[in-house]
């Protein structure tokens, strides 16, 4: 059956209880929350396998997503040859030096070179080598405006946001619910600075993934039968900067950066 036609078609195979097992209010809202990706429907524990399956025949939309990926990538990395990256250095908030295009990405060098190869001081990450290149090539190098907006209010974004909600944000939640001491060290170890008052969570920070790239995530721990949550925010100024692929693209590769730090150090 694959994806739901809308909320009320998943609610009519709940038990309708409200029993709130799954952490919301109501079977209703649960179905809401399927619907927009903010959920899966195995989290209702009340949920027979076939019921499940009805709803979870869904596309492989993310092997698209990382095909497309992979050839937007060897594009991007085309089209530097043809570019007079040391004239851009200024504008994007890096240097030239050596033949390559050097800027900081969470605090680390990651540089391209007159031919289109990268190089970094940290794992070049495909989801992280897009936004790079797509931030050389086509950023207008407008400087942040101190002003956070969500992933929905960028423009494309509500649209997307189903796939960047469990990519990045539901990734970044599970590393930050099992590993919270590791976590809160992770993103102060990426040069992450605390967050204007009025933001403050748990664990609040902002890093800068690119120069003139700013990213906000706030964590909040479960407390009085309340479960977790984690947002990621970013700066008004960012699709100057970016486009909406990209800045998905970097979310889910910050995801993924830290779900490895956690598989590989979070047992100690």
């Amino acid at each position: 059956m694959g994806k739901a036609k809308n909320a009320m078609e998943i609610y009519q195979v709940l038990n309708k209880s409200n029993c709130r097992d799954c952490m919301e209010k109501t079977c209703l809202a649960f179905a809401g929350a399927v619907y927009m990706g903010r959920r899966r429907i195995e989290e209702c524990p009340h949920l027979d396998q076939e019921t499940i399956a009805r709803f979870s025949e869904a596309p492989d939309t993310e092997g698209i997503i990382e095909q497309n990926r992979d050839d937007y990538l060897k594009d991007l990395k085309s089209q530097i040859p043809g570019t007079d990256i040391a004239a851009l250095a200024d504008r994007l908030g890096g240097r030239f030096s050596g033949g390559r295009l050097i800027l900081k990405v969470l605090g680390k060098d990651f540089s391209v070179d007159t031919q289109g190869e990268l190089s970094a001081d940290i794992h070049v990450n495909p989801w992280v080598a897009v936004p790079f290149l797509d931030y050389v090539l086509h950023a207008r190098g407008d400087s942040p405006s101190g002003q956070w907006i969500s992933f929905r209010e960028l423009e494309d974004g509500p649209e997307r946001y189903p796939l960047f909600q469990k990519r990045c944000e539901a990734s970044m939640k599970q590393v930050a619910e099992n590993y919270t001491e590791l976590f809160d060290d992770m993103v102060h170890v990426f040069g992450g600075r605390q967050v204007a008052e009025e933001f403050e969570s748990d664990i609040s920070v902002v890093l800068h993934p690119l120069p003139k790239f700013p990213i906000m995530i706030c964590y909040w721990q479960p407390e009085d039968g309340l479960e977790s949550s984690l947002n990621i925010f970013f700066d008004k100024a960012a699709a100057g900067n970016l486009s909406i692929g990209s800045i998905f693209s970097l979310g889910a590769g910050l995801a993924q950066m830290f779900e490895r730090l956690a598989q590989r150090h979070g047992f100690s």
